[in-house]
């Protein structure tokens, strides 16, 4: 399936970065058209018929638009407040219930400092849905310490003190600021044993309050009482150099940059079938050291834990999703190295502490890791991965689902659809265009140009196949649904998580905008597995959309 293009392919031109008004400062947002369903039926039919605003293509427009998806969110709606219905219509058939959506909601302070998007406070919104078919609203920030400390609640100005991974304070202490892991709650939402919980890559989970918002403290059930000491399967961790590298660092990372010691995803994965709730972490100094601590952890509805599985991967790797099938748990592995020079300014507070981590491209190749999740225990070495390399680097962001198929005659067939990207596209220190050093958002790093295109996040199907012995027989990658268009956040029907799906949704870009090309998204693509067919729905013009979320119906 080919598409045909939609724009002429010609360099992208943002005017110089100009300085935002300050957050007091009323702004008023451009306006915007009536969304449009739009639909493809078949998957080599790829004409979008989309009425073309010749002002959108403006790059100051541009520009702006890009700016307006990262201001900061000033007030809070502490009680819950009726929506307006402004286009169209709930569907009838709408289940009711809450959508809780956190993300970054506080980029810049009263003191001079921006920090980057993925380092911004956490502001969880509830949306209500009612049987009536209204809905009401809620937001607030969620009370980390960081957030307590950086935040005056009796003037309402906030000075922010901690750095976070990705950022660098201007009007705040650079040399010997150890706060570095800033838990900012801000990158999932997990109901789950009648908790409601915000989730942040680095760090415990928040627990929240549904009915108000309000913040109840950490919640710390999820590695609880590990002994972190502990041995574990997989490789080589357990004695030599970088056993001893490990232990000097530990008092390093825990003590003066106060640094969990294990790491929690923040990306979770539910197990519909048992109802079992699947979590995973490393070790803080995993992202220093060439190995890799995992430990994966099955809960019940209840939180307690079922089981407990660790693997030690002699590699340096980072892990931001991951999957599971019916009896297997699956690393797409990111290869990463240290950088030294970047470390050291990292540690003088000159550039944020990710600086230190760049992305490996000596070998061609991406590893998976197939795990068994049943069936042994984990502190016996009666068990053992499967390692398969996708003959292609790929730098997977987020995966949709995975699932097995066992044959007859013993052999073993895996699928993966995910979104990936390239590893010379993937940057640590320019994620989103946001310049550290100048506090400015760059579009055209999330828009590269056609003949960069492809490096750009898309979707991807991975097929491997298994002998009966375990051997990798054959391993492949291909445009999932041959879906050209820049893709991410891919999700399905959650009841079938680590099983067999047929559709498939992600946040998708219409190319529509010559300067806005790859993202953001502004449409939302429904992939038919099975027939190979693609639909699309488009937000309309300078309308964007965030991760797609299903909510099946009852």
């Amino acid at each position: 399936m080919k598409a045909n293009s939609l724009t002429s392919s010609l360099p992208l031109q943002f005017p110089s970065p100009i300085k935002l008004p300050p957050p007091s400062t009323g702004i008023r947002f451009p306006s915007s058209l009536t969304p449009k369903a739009i639909s493809i039926s078949t998957p080599n039919t790829h004409r979008i018929s989309i009425n073309k605003n010749d002002d959108d293509d403006d790059s100051i427009a541009a520009f702006w638009d890009y700016q307006f998806l990262f201001i900061s969110q000033r007030t809070e709606t502490e009680n819950p407040a009726v929506l307006r219905l402004v286009d169209g219509a709930i569907p009838s058939d709408f289940p009711s219930g809450t959508y809780y959506l956190t993300g970054p909601g506080m980029f810049s302070d009263d003191h001079g400092s921006t920090v980057h998007p993925l380092d911004g406070h956490g502001y969880l919104r509830a949306f209500v849905f009612e049987k009536d078919h209204e809905v009401t609203f809620m937001a607030k920030y969620v009370k980390t310490e960081a957030k307590m400390e950086e935040h005056d609640p009796e003037t309402d100005r906030w000075r922010f003190t901690h750095r976070g991974p990705f950022s660098v304070l201007k009007g705040g202490k650079k040399l010997g600021n150890t706060k570095v892991m800033k838990n900012v709650a801000n990158t999932s939402v997990l109901r789950w044993g009648g908790r409601l919980l915000c989730l942040w890559e680095g760090g415990d989970p928040y627990e929240i309050r549904a009915e108000d918002l309000d913040t109840v403290g950490k919640f710390c059930a999820f590695h609880g009482g590990d002994d972190h000491d502990s041995p574990s399967r997989g490789g080589g961790y357990d004695g030599g150099f970088w056993r001893f590298a490990a232990e000097l660092l530990k008092p390093v990372l825990y003590g003066v940059f106060k640094m969990p010691p294990k790491r929690l995803l923040s990306h979770y994965k539910v197990d519909a079938q048992r109802n079992r709730l699947l979590v995973m972490s490393c070790n803080a100094e995993d992202m220093l050291l060439p190995t890799s601590h995992f430990t994966f952890y099955e809960f019940d509805s209840n939180f307690k834990l079922l089981q407990k599985k660790d693997m030690v991967i002699d590699d340096h790797l980072m892990i931001h999703d991951w999957a599971f099938t019916d009896n297997h748990y699956i690393l797409f592995a990111n290869r990463i190295k240290l950088d030294v020079i970047g470390a050291m300014s990292a540690i003088s507070g000159i550039s944020p502490m990710i600086s230190a981590l760049s992305v490996n491209t000596n070998k061609s190749t991406s590893p998976i890791y197939l795990i068994p999740r049943f069936g042994e225990d984990s502190k016996k070495d009666d068990w053992k991965e499967t390692i398969v390399e996708v003959p292609s680097r790929l730098w997977l962001l987020h995966v949709g689902n995975a699932f097995e198929t066992i044959h007859e005659d013993g052999t073993l067939d895996f699928e993966i659809h995910a979104s990936s990207c390239s590893y010379q596209w993937f940057n640590f220190k320019k994620l989103f265009g946001y310049n550290w050093q100048t506090g400015k958002l760059d579009p055209s790093v999330m828009n590269p140009n056609e003949t960069k295109s492809k490096q750009f996040p898309h979707l991807v199907k991975v097929s491997i196949s298994l002998s009966k012995n375990g051997k990798c027989e054959k391993c492949s990658v291909e445009p999932l649904n041959q879906w050209p268009k820049s893709s991410d956040f891919p999700v399905i029907n959650p009841k079938f998580s680590g099983l067999k799906h047929n559709y498939l949704y992600a946040a998708t870009s219409s190319g529509n905008r010559r300067s806005l090309p790859s993202f953001p998204f502004d449409m939302i693509v429904k992939l038919d597995t099975v027939t190979n067919t693609v639909r699309t729905w488009f937000a309309g013009n300078r309308r964007f959309v965030g991760e797609p979320v299903l909510f099946p119906r009852r």
